[in-house]
């Protein structure tokens, strides 16, 4: 998934988007309703392979059960800047001078600065104890603070931590809290005044959370908030960290964990944004979702990790995103390059011919395509080619499977491409609005493809979770003879991996023509940025990906097994913003963020009339991952992507020229709409709203989302119709909701 996502015609892309007061008794939206499969068809599924197999281990064990009842959970953390719930000003501030810094990354964050906290949970076991362990990655972290409190403790008001202490390790073989002598720890017991700080390396370190009032039992269900502040060893004389000269002092991550089931996304109630759980339907990535902000980075949303992350795989997304960040062309990060360390071992990795020289300059922030006008050139967007009449396997003479517009060498003949102009027309709705709508018309420097398509590059969030769903649960949402009489006709598409020759179901891409996360980056790297991998070997995939020159392959690949494993291990494991459909709980005389300004009651009327409409026929609301994908985090979830993954028609004028596999070139695979009301913030980047700044659809011509649903034909038409239909008022409700995922 480097720079813009593609859908080439034999290589193809990443998926993406489509077009103040208490909470204790929030209005709820209704529940999302679940898609009905279809009577099974006349012929059956052609042969496939399944992604996963039915045994894959996981990665990392998240959570499991003893045989006595005790809980065992592990969550991984990454060094943040500063507290999650101070934003970029004074909260009684009516100015907006954002953002704050809690969901940022500061620089070596992808270093000897990852660690994990594993709890022991005897509460459902019938005892009163909850013991926490710390334990790092790597890097020697010295004098570290965790802070914990429940909200249910007399003590604690508002928000804040009761229990502010350190870990030690032990060097005198002692042992404290009853635990066993093989583990280093330390504990606050009894009345929880004792504050014990020191010194710890290596290992596992143990803190204790018990029963600190005869009348405060520990109970199912009782709200811990749970964060840490890490110190690296300094070097002499310096507030530098030895290990690696980076700073030492970092916050981490703010979590809340349940007693007796787990850490869980939140958002923050009365009396003052107390650490609450989210319902289960707001959450669009099931446990994987992001908790709310409250630091006003809502430009950040897309970056963060799933909320249930494990300890080990913390640190191959830290990893992952580096990689991401990482500039092909001299090895610098995109974020501090002057701070950061070099990645030099993969600078000067660019191609002979590019788009964007990283995957991030794309995906701006883990979204999409910077929005292009008239004039504009394409390159942070992918023009995809073939020759005459290919169906999926002809490369363009010229231009190979994509034009790749930016030369290093000067001298090299210019392919750029730009929007030369729109072709404008209008739709005008039954109560007299009018939605104008803009179709591109280009422009190419060099000769016109016979066959082209302009795809934007699409937000990366939730792909993880799209790869975890098993294909029989796609598959029984298909319906290509349109056997229950409501005219979509959902069909898969499928995708042969060039590592293995294998045929896998497609879920990723604009015409859903990749079955993996590791394929579209392969090909992501390859089309965008010329860089070669363990998916496309050789420089010449790109114009002859059937050749023996291509297939022969090259052990000196630019990217190595294990970078392109960081890579998708990071995109697979990037949470989904939970919806934001409830309002939080300021406190009177705040200032609540724009982000925050929720109409509960307006977002479940217009989810409620999204579903009337039969929007959801395809974009199905709710869907349930399998228990095959090798990252627990995954497995399991009950998730909201609003997608089926199959491709429908959308009539003559969304088409193009091009084909790609099983989809005709009027084919487009239904798009996720989880994130959508991010992308104003997003694409802005800035923690200031901007809608100008978004564009909708394969190509990115519609400016808003009115103008993405009139484009809307072929098999949605009848939903389209169903919308315009609807009083002004209920079709603002059916926005704001789609503004609230």
């Amino acid at each position: 998934m480097a720079a813009a996502c593609v859908a080439a015609v034999v290589l193809a892309a990443c998926g993406g988007g489509g077009g103040g007061g208490s909470a204790s008794t929030p209005a709820q939206p209704a529940a999302p309703p679940v898609a009905t499969p279809v009577p099974p068809a006349a012929n059956p599924t052609p042969a496939y392979a399944s992604l996963f197999a039915s045994d894959t281990p996981v990665r990392e064990q998240i959570q499991y059960t003893e045989a006595d009842g005790t809980l065992v959970t592990l969550l991984g953390f990454r060094p943040v800047p500063r507290h999650s719930r101070e934003g970029g000003e004074p909260w009684t501030d009516p100015v907006d001078r954002g953002p704050g810094n809690h969901f940022a990354f500061p620089t070596h964050y992808f270093q000897n600065r990852t660690f994990g906290i594993v709890i022991r949970d005897e509460v459902p076991a019938g005892r009163q104890r909850i013991n926490a362990y710390l334990r790092s990655n790597a890097g020697v972290m010295v004098d570290n603070a965790f802070n914990a409190f429940r909200r249910i403790d007399p003590t604690s008001a508002e928000y804040g931590w009761q229990l502010n202490t350190g870990f030690k390790h032990p060097t005198d073989g002692s042992t404290r809290c009853g635990a066993s002598t093989d583990i280093a720890q330390m504990c606050v017991a009894g009345d929880g005044n004792a504050v014990i700080r020191d010194y710890w390396r290596y290992g596992d370190e143990q803190l204790y959370i018990g029963n600190t009032r005869p009348d405060n039992r520990l109970r199912m269900g009782d709200k811990i908030e749970m964060t840490g502040s890490i110190f690296l060893e300094a070097a002499p004389g310096t507030n530098n960290a030895l290990i690696d000269g980076g700073p030492r002092r970092y916050y981490s991550m703010e979590q809340m964990y349940v007693v007796g089931k787990g850490f869980v996304p939140w958002y923050g109630t009365a009396p003052k944004l107390d650490t609450t759980p989210l319902p289960e339907e707001t959450l669009l990535g099931g446990q994987a979702s992001v908790s709310y902000n409250y630091s006003e980075e809502p430009h950040r949303v897309f970056q963060q990790a799933a909320t249930n992350i494990g300890i080990s795989n913390v640190q191959r997304f830290v990893e992952g995103r580096r990689l991401f960040h990482t500039s092909f062309l001299d090895g610098r990060h995109s974020e501090s390059p002057n701070v950061n360390p070099v990645f030099t071992r993969h600078a000067n990795q660019l191609g002979a011919r590019f788009n964007q020289e990283r995957c991030l300059a794309c995906h701006s922030l883990n979204g999409r395509s910077p929005a292009v006008e008239a004039g504009d050139p394409l390159n942070a967007m992918n023009v995809l080619t073939a020759a005459a009449n290919a169906t999926g396997a002809a490369p363009d003479p010229v231009y190979g499977l994509a034009v790749q517009q930016v030369a290093r060498d000067g001298n090299a003949p210019n392919h750029a491409v730009r929007i030369q102009s729109f072709e404008t027309s209008q739709r005008r709705l039954p109560d007299g609005e009018v939605v104008e709508l803009r179709k591109p018309v280009y422009a190419f420097s060099g000769p016109v493809p016979a066959a082209y398509s302009v795809r934007q590059a699409p937000q990366v969030i939730g792909l993880g979770l799209l790869e975890a769903i098993d294909e029989e649960t796609i598959l029984a949402l298909s319906d290509p003879d349109d056997r229950n009489g409501d005219g979509v006709r959902g069909k898969p598409n499928w995708s042969i991996d060039p590592e293995t020759g294998a045929r896998h179901l497609g879920r990723f891409g604009w015409k859903a023509g990749k079955g993996s996360l590791r394929q579209q980056s392969g090909t992501a790297l390859l089309l965008d940025m010329g860089v070669t991998s363990p998916v496309y070997k050789n420089a010449a995939c790109q114009r002859a990906p059937a050749s023996a020159e291509c297939k022969a392959g090259n052990a000196s690949t630019a990217i190595t097994t294990e970078d392109i494993a960081q890579l998708t291990d990071y995109l697979q494991l990037l949470g989904v913003p939970a919806q934001r459909s409830l309002r939080s709980g300021y406190t009177d005389g705040t200032i609540t963020p724009p982000e925050h300004e929720v109409d509960e009651q307006t977002v479940a009327r217009g989810q409620q009339l999204f579903a009337q409409a039969q929007c959801t026929a395809c974009h199905v609301a709710q869907i349930k991952t399998g228990a095959r994908h090798p990252f627990a985090e995954l497995r399991n979830q009950t998730i909201r992507p609003y997608t089926d993954l199959l491709l429908h028609d959308m009539g003559s004028e969304m088409a193009d020229t091009l084909a790609e596999g099983e989809a005709a070139a009027n084919l487009w695979r239904t798009q996720p709409l989880w994130g959508l009301g991010s992308l104003k913030y997003v694409q802005k980047g800035t923690g200031f709203a901007d809608a100008s700044s978004v564009r909708y659809l394969h190509d990115g011509r519609a400016r808003t989302v009115s103008e993405a649903i009139a484009w809307h034909g072929g098999e949605a038409a009848n939903s389209r119709t169903r919308y315009e239909a609807l009083p002004r008022a209920d079709r603002q409700a059916i926005l704001t909701f789609l503004e609230s995922l």
